[in-house]
């Protein structure tokens, strides 16, 4: 029976309804169910999960992209070792986070950060490995947090195939913070390890951002022209001013290089279209801000060679689910972005 993109998703079908196989489909999303540094509110480990049920509720035209779905788009499984790993990484990490970086005992802080960190450590070597699995099949990655440390496997992956690349990265955070909370692998450290660590990561552009650290502002100085920030509320200051958001949104695309990694924490978004978020910052971007910036990037004609979708936490069970309601149109608009022109 030929698949119909307007009829209800029948049970046992994949992401979004599909019926694709990982063979016929053009993205590969990896769930990585992991938020053990989570220093505020935990909670994202479950978010892939929520998103892939509430994907069953997106119409599958997209006034911006098109027949998405056409592409193909397939979900693997979320691996049961990850998020046992982040279980027992979270109630070992638990006790410092609430000291705020210390449990007030020196040598059993050390244990705490020597097994935290292993267990991030072997986050980063399944993310690597199974991205480069994905990218020696000539497809395009996409993984779905979790907290916000996960990506930086794919991100190495996606580095060493394709050479110099640009990341845009959507965020209420610099998220460069080195070893916050003696964490080296905290969700708050992904950027500063991805330019410590990736050099062939050869410009970032940030967007949303609006909550930051002194020495985050030093450590993005020091990158030159490496780093661009767009902060928040100089963007609310230029738009009620008169100046146009397309034209904002223009100056993030011109200044990212032809291959660009996305990478999405749902945080940048109004925090009213994501409140159970591990760490909700008020402003923010729209949802139709957001989607614009990924449709303009598009357009541009550069390609995107990979995305994350992170920090995404369902809420109450009695309540109605908003968040990963949020994320699955999120990630839909992601891999819109990633179609090909």
């Amino acid at each position: 029976m030929p698949f119909d993109p307007d009829a209800a998703a029948a049970p046992g079908t994949g992401i979004f309804g599909l019926p694709h196989t990982l063979q016929e489909s053009r993205i590969m999303l990896l769930p990585v169910p992991f938020d053990a540094t989570t220093s505020y509110r935990r909670g994202t480990a479950d978010g892939p999960e929520a998103i892939r049920t509430a994907t069953m509720q997106v119409d599958l035209y997209d006034r911006r992209f098109g027949r998405v779905y056409e592409q193909g788009i397939f979900m693997h499984e979320s691996p049961a070792e990850i998020r046992h790993l982040s279980d027992r990484a979270g109630e070992l990490a638990a006790p410092l986070i609430e000291g705020g970086g210390t449990t007030g005992d020196a040598k059993e802080d050390q244990r705490i950060l020597h097994q935290v960190n292993a267990a991030c450590e072997q986050v980063n070597a399944f993310t690597y490995h199974q991205t480069k699995l994905v990218l020696n099949a000539g497809k395009i990655p996409g993984l779905l947090g979790g907290e916000h440390s996960v990506p930086f496997g794919a991100i190495r992956a996606v580095a060493e195939h394709y050479g110099a690349i640009g990341i845009l990265h959507l965020d209420a955070h610099m998220d460069f913070r080195e070893a916050f909370e003696g964490f080296a692998w905290s969700h708050a450290s992904i950027m500063h390890n991805v330019l410590s660590r990736i050099p062939q990561v050869t410009k970032l552009v940030q967007v949303g951002i609006r909550d930051v650290g002194e020495r985050e502002l030093e450590f993005a100085r020091a990158q030159g022209g490496r780093v661009e920030v767009r902060y928040d509320d100089v963007w609310a200051e230029q738009l009620g001013n008169g100046t146009r958001f397309n034209d904002l949104a223009a100056s993030v695309i011109a200044a990212l290089p032809d291959k660009v990694y996305v990478s999405f924490d749902i945080d940048a978004l109004d925090p009213s279209l994501c409140p159970n978020t591990g760490t909700p910052v008020p402003g923010g971007l729209s949802f139709n801000q957001a989607s614009l910036i990924l449709q303009m990037l598009r357009e541009s004609g550069k390609t995107v060679v990979g995305f994350d979708l992170v920090e995404v936490a369902p809420g109450a069970e009695e309540a109605p689910e908003w968040d990963a309601n949020v994320g699955a149109r999120v990630l839909y608009k992601l891999c819109g972005a990633a179609m090909p022109r």
